[in-house]
Protein backbone atom coordinates (compact mmCIF):
# COMPACT_ATOMS: atom_id res chain seq x y z
CA UNK A 1 0.00 0.00 0.00
CA UNK A 2 1.20 3.54 -0.89
CA UNK A 3 2.68 5.49 2.08
CA UNK A 4 2.11 9.27 2.08
CA UNK A 5 2.55 11.99 4.76
CA UNK A 6 -0.52 13.36 5.76
CA UNK A 7 -0.35 16.88 7.41
CA UNK A 8 -3.35 18.77 7.91
CA UNK A 9 -4.21 22.13 8.63
CA UNK A 10 -4.47 21.15 12.62
CA UNK A 11 -0.51 19.90 11.81
CA UNK A 12 0.03 16.50 13.33
CA UNK A 13 2.34 14.84 10.95
CA UNK A 14 2.04 11.11 10.93
CA UNK A 15 2.74 7.96 8.66
CA UNK A 16 -0.46 6.46 7.48
CA UNK A 17 -2.10 4.56 4.31
CA UNK A 18 -3.45 6.77 1.79
CA UNK A 19 -7.23 7.59 1.84
CA UNK A 20 -9.81 10.22 1.27
CA UNK A 21 -9.22 13.00 3.79
CA UNK A 22 -9.47 15.99 3.80
CA UNK A 23 -5.59 17.05 4.20
CA UNK A 24 -2.23 17.92 1.78
CA UNK A 25 -0.43 14.32 1.18
CA UNK A 26 3.02 14.10 0.18
CA UNK A 27 3.78 11.19 -1.12
CA UNK A 28 7.01 9.72 0.32
CA UNK A 29 7.76 7.84 -3.00
CA UNK A 30 7.22 10.67 -5.15
CA UNK A 31 10.17 12.61 -7.13
CA UNK A 32 8.62 15.69 -5.85
CA UNK A 33 8.37 14.44 -2.22
CA UNK A 34 10.06 17.60 -1.24
CA UNK A 35 8.84 20.33 -3.14
CA UNK A 36 5.49 18.66 -1.89
CA UNK A 37 6.74 19.69 1.91
CA UNK A 38 8.33 22.61 0.80
CA UNK A 39 4.89 24.19 -0.63
CA UNK A 40 3.28 23.53 3.06
CA UNK A 41 5.83 25.74 4.78
CA UNK A 42 5.10 28.67 2.00
CA UNK A 43 1.70 29.02 4.07
CA UNK A 44 1.33 31.48 6.92
CA UNK A 45 3.17 29.94 9.89
CA UNK A 46 -0.73 28.74 11.79
CA UNK A 47 -0.95 26.15 9.24
CA UNK A 48 2.77 24.49 9.30
CA UNK A 49 2.63 21.15 9.74
CA UNK A 50 2.81 20.67 14.16
CA UNK A 51 6.72 19.81 15.48
CA UNK A 52 7.57 16.56 16.49
CA UNK A 53 8.63 16.81 19.85
CA UNK A 54 8.50 14.57 23.37
CA UNK A 55 4.82 15.23 25.47
CA UNK A 56 6.57 16.76 28.32
CA UNK A 57 7.83 19.76 25.86
CA UNK A 58 5.81 22.71 26.10
CA UNK A 59 6.80 24.24 22.97
CA UNK A 60 6.01 27.39 20.92
CA UNK A 61 5.52 28.13 17.74
CA UNK A 62 8.59 29.92 15.58
CA UNK A 63 7.35 33.44 15.44
CA UNK A 64 8.82 36.72 13.56
CA UNK A 65 10.82 38.97 15.80
CA UNK A 66 9.74 42.73 16.98
CA UNK A 67 12.29 45.82 16.66
CA UNK A 68 13.70 44.99 20.06
CA UNK A 69 13.32 42.00 22.94
CA UNK A 70 10.70 42.92 25.41
CA UNK A 71 11.66 45.07 28.49
CA UNK A 72 10.97 44.94 31.98
CA UNK A 73 9.10 47.25 34.12
CA UNK A 74 11.47 48.82 35.58
CA UNK A 75 13.37 49.45 32.66
CA UNK A 76 10.95 50.51 29.78
CA UNK A 77 12.47 50.84 26.73
CA UNK A 78 13.66 54.13 24.68
CA UNK A 79 15.75 55.11 22.02
CA UNK A 80 17.97 57.12 23.46
CA UNK A 81 18.60 55.21 26.34
CA UNK A 82 19.67 52.26 23.79
CA UNK A 83 22.32 54.97 22.21
CA UNK A 84 23.98 55.29 25.09
CA UNK A 85 24.26 51.68 25.73
CA UNK A 86 26.11 51.24 22.20
CA UNK A 87 28.07 53.60 23.44
CA UNK A 88 28.84 52.04 26.28
CA UNK A 89 28.83 49.24 24.86
CA UNK A 90 31.92 49.71 22.36
CA UNK A 91 33.53 51.79 24.84
CA UNK A 92 37.10 50.36 26.34
CA UNK A 93 36.47 52.61 29.49
CA UNK A 94 34.70 49.88 30.73
CA UNK A 95 37.72 47.56 31.05
CA UNK A 96 40.77 48.02 33.68
CA UNK A 97 42.79 48.88 30.95
CA UNK A 98 41.08 50.86 28.58
CA UNK A 99 41.62 48.31 26.04
CA UNK A 100 38.81 45.94 25.98
CA UNK A 101 35.13 46.79 25.29
CA UNK A 102 32.03 44.78 25.56
CA UNK A 103 32.23 44.53 21.94
CA UNK A 104 35.48 43.01 21.79
CA UNK A 105 34.41 39.83 22.80
CA UNK A 106 30.98 40.38 20.82
CA UNK A 107 31.61 41.54 17.49
CA UNK A 108 28.69 42.57 14.84
CA UNK A 109 29.67 41.30 11.99
CA UNK A 110 30.01 38.10 14.28
CA UNK A 111 25.99 37.76 15.54
CA UNK A 112 27.92 39.48 17.99
CA UNK A 113 29.93 36.12 19.28
CA UNK A 114 33.88 36.29 18.44
CA UNK A 115 34.69 33.36 16.32
CA UNK A 116 36.83 32.51 18.74
CA UNK A 117 36.91 28.79 20.89
CA UNK A 118 37.26 30.73 23.82
CA UNK A 119 37.92 34.69 24.31
CA UNK A 120 40.54 36.10 25.90
CA UNK A 121 40.35 39.26 28.23
CA UNK A 122 42.51 41.08 30.42
CA UNK A 123 46.49 40.43 29.98
CA UNK A 124 45.39 38.22 27.10
CA UNK A 125 44.08 35.84 29.89
CA UNK A 126 42.12 33.19 27.81
CA UNK A 127 38.48 32.87 29.19
CA UNK A 128 36.71 29.29 30.19
CA UNK A 129 34.32 29.56 28.27
CA UNK A 130 33.03 30.60 24.28
CA UNK A 131 31.71 33.67 24.34
CA UNK A 132 27.89 33.28 23.22
CA UNK A 133 26.11 35.36 20.55
CA UNK A 134 24.10 38.31 21.93
CA UNK A 135 21.58 38.43 19.61
CA UNK A 136 18.73 37.43 21.47
CA UNK A 137 20.10 37.80 24.83
CA UNK A 138 16.71 39.71 25.20
CA UNK A 139 14.72 37.07 25.27
CA UNK A 140 16.81 35.37 28.01
CA UNK A 141 15.92 34.71 31.27
CA UNK A 142 19.29 33.65 32.39
CA UNK A 143 22.25 34.69 30.98
CA UNK A 144 25.66 32.90 30.19
CA UNK A 145 26.06 28.90 29.80
CA UNK A 146 25.40 28.61 33.26
CA UNK A 147 22.59 30.38 34.09
CA UNK A 148 24.17 32.59 36.80
CA UNK A 149 23.21 36.16 35.24
CA UNK A 150 19.71 36.69 36.46
CA UNK A 151 17.98 38.47 33.18
CA UNK A 152 20.06 41.69 31.54
CA UNK A 153 20.37 44.21 33.88
CA UNK A 154 22.14 41.61 36.41
CA UNK A 155 24.29 40.35 33.94
CA UNK A 156 25.74 43.35 32.41
CA UNK A 157 28.41 43.98 35.06
CA UNK A 158 29.74 40.63 35.65
CA UNK A 159 32.17 40.26 32.57
CA UNK A 160 33.30 44.00 34.02
CA UNK A 161 34.06 42.93 37.04
CA UNK A 162 35.28 39.56 36.00
CA UNK A 163 39.08 39.10 36.90
CA UNK A 164 39.42 37.07 33.65
CA UNK A 165 37.13 39.14 31.24
CA UNK A 166 37.89 43.22 31.86
CA UNK A 167 39.06 43.00 35.30
CA UNK A 168 37.63 46.62 36.48
CA UNK A 169 35.68 47.58 40.18
CA UNK A 170 32.69 49.66 40.37
CA UNK A 171 33.92 52.50 42.39
CA UNK A 172 36.34 52.67 39.52
CA UNK A 173 34.32 52.66 36.90
CA UNK A 174 31.64 55.24 38.10
CA UNK A 175 34.58 57.82 38.99
CA UNK A 176 35.69 57.27 35.25
CA UNK A 177 32.06 57.42 33.76
CA UNK A 178 31.28 60.51 36.10
CA UNK A 179 34.40 62.58 35.38
CA UNK A 180 33.75 62.56 31.69
CA UNK A 181 31.37 65.54 30.60
CA UNK A 182 29.84 63.92 27.57
CA UNK A 183 28.96 60.96 29.66
CA UNK A 184 27.58 63.00 32.38
CA UNK A 185 25.30 64.96 30.08
CA UNK A 186 23.79 61.79 28.05
CA UNK A 187 22.98 60.20 31.21
CA UNK A 188 21.10 63.19 32.31
CA UNK A 189 19.60 63.11 29.29
CA UNK A 190 18.34 59.36 29.63
CA UNK A 191 17.58 59.36 33.41
CA UNK A 192 17.63 62.69 34.84
CA UNK A 193 19.90 64.76 36.57
CA UNK A 194 22.34 63.27 39.65
CA UNK A 195 25.53 61.23 39.41
CA UNK A 196 26.07 58.37 36.89
CA UNK A 197 25.27 54.79 38.84
CA UNK A 198 26.05 51.16 38.32
CA UNK A 199 21.90 50.60 38.02
CA UNK A 200 21.61 53.37 35.19
CA UNK A 201 24.57 51.74 33.55
CA UNK A 202 23.36 48.42 33.67
CA UNK A 203 20.05 49.66 32.86
CA UNK A 204 21.28 51.36 29.57
CA UNK A 205 23.78 48.69 28.43
CA UNK A 206 20.89 45.89 28.85
CA UNK A 207 18.34 48.31 26.52
CA UNK A 208 21.04 48.36 23.72
CA UNK A 209 21.04 44.37 24.04
CA UNK A 210 17.48 44.11 23.68
CA UNK A 211 18.00 46.00 20.18
CA UNK A 212 20.43 42.80 18.90
CA UNK A 213 17.41 41.02 17.87
CA UNK A 214 17.53 43.63 13.99
CA UNK A 215 20.51 42.06 13.37
CA UNK A 216 17.87 38.74 12.06
CA UNK A 217 15.90 41.23 10.18
CA UNK A 218 17.56 40.09 6.70
CA UNK A 219 17.68 36.18 6.78
CA UNK A 220 16.13 33.64 4.92
CA UNK A 221 14.01 32.59 7.85
CA UNK A 222 12.70 36.01 9.69
CA UNK A 223 11.72 36.91 5.79
CA UNK A 224 9.69 33.55 5.79
CA UNK A 225 8.00 34.30 9.35
CA UNK A 226 6.76 37.58 8.10
CA UNK A 227 5.22 35.91 5.12
CA UNK A 228 7.57 36.41 2.57
CA UNK A 229 9.31 32.86 1.60
CA UNK A 230 10.95 33.84 -1.49
CA UNK A 231 14.09 34.04 0.00
CA UNK A 232 13.80 30.23 0.84
CA UNK A 233 14.30 27.50 -1.64
CA UNK A 234 12.66 23.88 -1.44
CA UNK A 235 15.82 22.33 0.17
CA UNK A 236 15.86 25.14 3.08
CA UNK A 237 12.09 24.29 3.38
CA UNK A 238 12.70 20.94 3.76
CA UNK A 239 15.31 21.27 6.30
CA UNK A 240 13.06 23.11 8.10
CA UNK A 241 10.17 20.28 8.22
CA UNK A 242 13.42 18.25 9.35
CA UNK A 243 14.12 20.30 11.89
CA UNK A 244 10.68 20.37 13.24
CA UNK A 245 10.32 16.32 12.92
CA UNK A 246 13.09 13.43 12.13
CA UNK A 247 15.98 16.03 13.88
CA UNK A 248 14.03 16.37 16.91
CA UNK A 249 15.30 19.65 17.23
CA UNK A 250 12.31 21.04 18.22
CA UNK A 251 12.86 19.48 21.36
CA UNK A 252 14.58 21.90 22.84
CA UNK A 253 15.21 24.71 20.02
CA UNK A 254 11.55 26.61 19.71
CA UNK A 255 9.82 30.17 19.81
CA UNK A 256 10.37 33.57 18.37
CA UNK A 257 14.29 33.08 20.09
CA UNK A 258 14.55 29.22 18.69
CA UNK A 259 16.08 28.21 22.72
CA UNK A 260 13.92 26.15 25.07
CA UNK A 261 15.95 28.33 27.75
CA UNK A 262 16.59 25.34 29.91
CA UNK A 263 19.90 23.46 30.61
CA UNK A 264 20.93 20.23 29.09
CA UNK A 265 23.53 17.73 29.17
CA UNK A 266 24.98 17.44 25.84
CA UNK A 267 27.86 14.94 26.72
CA UNK A 268 31.05 17.49 26.42
CA UNK A 269 31.31 18.40 30.73
CA UNK A 270 34.56 16.33 30.58
CA UNK A 271 33.89 15.38 33.63
CA UNK A 272 37.06 14.10 35.89
CA UNK A 273 38.97 14.88 32.67
CA UNK A 274 41.07 17.64 31.40
CA UNK A 275 38.46 20.71 30.39
CA UNK A 276 35.98 19.62 32.81
CA UNK A 277 33.18 22.05 32.81
CA UNK A 278 30.39 20.91 35.39
CA UNK A 279 27.79 23.87 34.26
CA UNK A 280 24.85 25.04 35.84
CA UNK A 281 25.91 22.44 38.43
CA UNK A 282 28.45 25.28 39.61
CA UNK A 283 25.74 27.87 40.05
CA UNK A 284 22.71 25.54 41.68
CA UNK A 285 24.90 22.78 43.30
CA UNK A 286 22.40 19.77 42.23
CA UNK A 287 23.58 16.95 40.64
CA UNK A 288 21.26 16.62 38.50
CA UNK A 289 22.97 20.06 36.99
CA UNK A 290 26.52 18.74 36.18
CA UNK A 291 27.34 19.05 33.03
CA UNK A 292 24.31 21.08 31.74
CA UNK A 293 24.89 24.40 30.05
CA UNK A 294 21.94 26.49 28.33
CA UNK A 295 20.13 26.09 25.51
CA UNK A 296 21.38 28.88 23.13
CA UNK A 297 19.49 30.62 20.26
CA UNK A 298 19.80 29.23 17.14
CA UNK A 299 19.47 32.53 15.10
CA UNK A 300 21.79 33.35 13.22
CA UNK A 301 24.10 29.86 13.65
CA UNK A 302 26.08 29.65 10.95
CA UNK A 303 27.91 32.66 11.89
CA UNK A 304 28.98 32.04 15.63
CA UNK A 305 31.53 29.08 15.20
CA UNK A 306 33.17 27.52 17.16
CA UNK A 307 30.08 26.55 18.70
CA UNK A 308 28.98 24.47 22.38
CA UNK A 309 30.35 26.22 25.51
CA UNK A 310 33.73 25.07 24.78
CA UNK A 311 34.03 25.84 21.11
CA UNK A 312 34.71 22.13 20.17
CA UNK A 313 32.57 21.88 17.55
CA UNK A 314 34.12 24.31 14.50
CA UNK A 315 31.75 23.47 11.48
CA UNK A 316 28.48 22.64 10.87
CA UNK A 317 29.07 19.16 8.95
CA UNK A 318 30.70 17.55 12.05
CA UNK A 319 28.46 19.19 14.50
CA UNK A 320 25.00 17.74 12.99
CA UNK A 321 27.19 14.24 12.55
CA UNK A 322 27.56 14.53 16.49
CA UNK A 323 23.74 14.99 16.66
CA UNK A 324 23.17 12.56 14.01
CA UNK A 325 24.88 10.17 16.19
CA UNK A 326 23.24 11.13 19.31
CA UNK A 327 25.82 12.93 21.07
CA UNK A 328 28.46 11.32 23.02
CA UNK A 329 27.36 9.11 26.59
CA UNK A 330 30.17 8.71 28.40
CA UNK A 331 31.00 5.96 30.97
CA UNK A 332 32.10 6.03 34.14
CA UNK A 333 35.54 4.32 34.97
CA UNK A 334 35.36 1.66 37.74
CA UNK A 335 36.52 4.79 40.24
CA UNK A 336 33.38 6.39 39.10
CA UNK A 337 30.80 3.78 39.16
CA UNK A 338 29.35 5.04 42.48
CA UNK A 339 30.00 8.20 42.12
CA UNK A 340 26.63 10.62 42.56
CA UNK A 341 28.05 13.24 40.24
CA UNK A 342 28.69 11.16 37.28
CA UNK A 343 26.55 12.93 34.77
CA UNK A 344 23.76 11.37 32.39
CA UNK A 345 23.38 12.87 28.85
CA UNK A 346 20.19 13.92 28.09
CA UNK A 347 17.62 11.69 27.40
CA UNK A 348 16.12 14.28 24.52
CA UNK A 349 19.41 13.28 22.85
CA UNK A 350 18.65 10.22 20.60
CA UNK A 351 20.55 9.00 17.29
CA UNK A 352 18.38 9.98 14.65
CA UNK A 353 19.70 7.97 11.25
CA UNK A 354 19.72 10.88 8.78
CA UNK A 355 21.03 9.83 5.49
CA UNK A 356 23.08 12.69 3.83
CA UNK A 357 20.22 14.34 2.02
CA UNK A 358 18.67 15.11 5.02
CA UNK A 359 21.65 16.34 6.66
CA UNK A 360 22.38 18.56 3.64
CA UNK A 361 19.07 19.69 3.78
CA UNK A 362 19.06 20.79 7.32
CA UNK A 363 22.26 22.25 7.13
CA UNK A 364 21.09 24.49 3.84
CA UNK A 365 17.84 25.45 6.52
CA UNK A 366 20.17 26.34 9.34
CA UNK A 367 22.03 28.93 6.62
CA UNK A 368 18.91 30.70 6.60
CA UNK A 369 18.77 31.77 10.26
Amino acid sequence: MKRIILLSVFGLGLVAPACNVNAAPCDTTSADYTHCIANLYRQPVAQWPAPTVDADVKWQEMAALPAHAPAPPDNPFTDAKAELGKKLFNDPKLSRSGQIACASCHEADMAFADGRRVSFGHDRQSGRRNAPSLVMSGYSQTLFWDGRGAGLEQQAMHPIIDPVEMAFDIPQLLQRLNSDAAYSAQFAQVFGPGPITQQNTAKALATFQRTLVTATRNTGFEQLLRGRPQRMNDEQLYGLHLFRTKARCMNCHFGPALSDEQFHNVGLSYYGRKYEDLGRYEVTGKPADVGAFRTPSLRLVSKTAPWMHNGLFVNMQGTLAFYNMGMPRPRPTAQQVNDPLFPSTSERLKALNMDKDELRALRSFLDTL
